[in-house]
Formats: structure tokens, sequence, C-alpha cells
């Protein structure tokens, strides 16, 4: 795992990363427990249990996938790159995390793009069987005129395209300023694990 951040910004993120993806893997589990029970033991069925449950899902991967890049958990193939000398190796390095902070602003505005229209013209948009909740329905005579949600509003679950993006662009900016300054060497996944299962084995033989 990589070090804690440094700046401010870093660990301010850092914390809205764990903290969304701990609340989003309990929330999952405990309204697909609560369902399952409900219809084997009750008999019955939260209607909305399988979209929330959907949407919830959506969050972690897309927030998931932002801190596996701050922890350098995302796999890679890296043995031609391991061939070269240093400098080659991370020039290379360099030009590939360029390439990752090009597509993740492309998705980001793509993302934006697409969940925009949600808050505009297309605020009255539903999802299928989630209820509005009471707590929420201060955003009525914001976007929707004055007209009261049935169902949750699309552009509340869709967010999670627009954040999700804006973190994995700012984790890949991050990664390839560690790799800049000599930080970090790699952003994929690398062979610590393989290293210390070595430095186990040997250890073990002495003993």
């Amino acid at each position: 795992m990589s070090a804690e951040p440094k700046t401010a910004l870093g660990r301010a993120v850092n914390e809205i990363e764990e903290t969304l993806i701990a609340v989003l893997l309990g929330l999952m589990t405990l309204i697909t427990f609560a369902n399952v029970v409900a219809r084997y033991v009750f008999n019955a069925n939260i209607l909305w249990a399988l979209e929330a449950t959907v949407f919830l899902f959506a969050w972690l991967v897309l927030i998931g996938a932002s801190y596996v890049v701050k922890i350098s958990g995302h796999l890679g193939v890296d043995a031609v790159v391991r061939l070269l000398p240093p400098g080659p190796r991370r020039a290379m390095t360099l030009v590939a995390a360029a390439c990752c902070v090009v597509y993740a602003v492309l998705l980001l505005v793509g993302s934006w793009q697409y969940w925009g229209p949600f808050v505009g013209k297309q605020a009255w948009y539903e999802v299928n069987d989630i209820r509005m909740p009471d707590w929420l329905r201060f955003i009525e005579p914001i976007l929707n005129e004055g007209e009261p949600y049935e169902k949750l509003p699309r552009f509340i679950p869709y967010a999670a395209l627009p954040l999700g993006m804006a973190l994995l662009t700012f984790r890949f900016v991050e990664a390839t300023w560690k790799i800049w300054t000599g930080e970090t060497e790699l952003m994929i996944a690398s062979h610590e694990a393989e290293d210390m299962v070595a430095e186990a084995a040997a250890k073990t033989k002495e003993d």
C-alpha cells in the first residue's frame, strides 16, 4: 500500500474515498440481507432493494477504481518495462501515466455531459422503484419547478459517474506526479508480494 497523502487535498480525498467505500459496502450488505430475510422468512419483498443495490454497486465500483489507483492495486503488464534501464523505464512509465490522465479526463468530460441534463431539462426523470425520501424534497422547487417527486430523481444515483471520474482523474494526476518526482516507480501492482514470499521462504530454509 502507498504512503498516506502529504497534502491536505490528498488527505481529504483519501477520507472521502475510504468513508464512501465503507458506507456503500455496508449499505449493500444490509439491504441484501434484509431483502433475503423478508423474502424467505416473511414471504415478502422489498421492492426497491434490487435497484438500490445496483446503484450502490455502481457507486462502489466507480469510487473504488480511483482508490485502487491510489494504492497501486490495478493489474498491469510490466514484463517489458522491467527489462529496460532506469531512464527509459521511467520515460515509458510517464508516457503510460499521461495516457491514463488523458483517458480519465475524457471519461470525466463524457460523464459530465451525460449527467448534466438530468440536473437540467431532464430533472423530472425518476428511477423505477426507490421512493423519494422526505428529507430531499427541498430540491423539488429548485430543479423540478415545485412539482413533487414520487420516486428518487435519476441525477442523484447517476452522480456516481462525474464524481467517480473526477476522483479517478485526481488519482491519475497524483500518481503521475509521484512517478515524475521519483516517489514511486509504477502505477500498477508491483512484485512486492512475490518478494515478501521469497524472503519468507528463504528465512524458513535458514531456520
